[in-house]
């Protein structure tokens, strides 16, 4: 084959820092909005962005040529200067350090779309750390609770 093909369908989940929950709806539309600029000018398009008060989810497509950590701290390093900008409760802002990025095949694009949708609700019943560590038994990654949270 004389071209390159690739489909690197990435889910993505981070927390604000200790996980303030400092992200209010005004500001989330616009971060969405922003994020999924960075993401473009990295050629790894958004398929849907969603976030509540303390983290956020984005569904993405990691271009062929981009290393997924370069791509998320460019998103993280990007969106923290922007919403610093915004001023007041935000000025000290910051992301945690770690993130959590899963692979999504095709025919899944619609049941995670929905789930992302869905944050709101969810998180009503299950706080964003009980979440994360659901992911991370279903994906089979192995991790210890000291180092997971900051």
């Amino acid at each position: 084959m004389s071209q390159s093909l690739a489909k690197n369908l990435i889910y993505l989940i981070y927390s604000t820092k200790d996980r303030r929950a400092v992200l209010d709806e005004p500001v989330r539309e616009e971060l969405h909005r922003y994020s999924a600029g960075i993401l473009a000018s990295l050629d790894s398009p958004a398929l849907l962005i969603g976030s509540v008060a303390d983290h956020i989810h984005i569904l993405f497509n990691l271009h062929r040529t981009k290393a997924l950590a370069d791509v998320v701290m460019e998103l993280k390093r990007g969106s923290s200067k922007w919403l610093k900008m915004k001023g007041g409760h935000l000025a000290d802002f910051a992301w945690q350090n770690g993130y959590g990025a899963f692979s999504v095949s095709q025919s899944s694009v619609s049941q995670v779309r929905d789930y992302i949708l869905a944050q709101a609700e969810h998180h009503k019943q299950t706080s964003f750390q009980n979440e994360l560590r659901a992911f991370l038994r279903r994906y089979e990654i192995e991790f210890d609770e000291q180092y997971v949270w900051d």
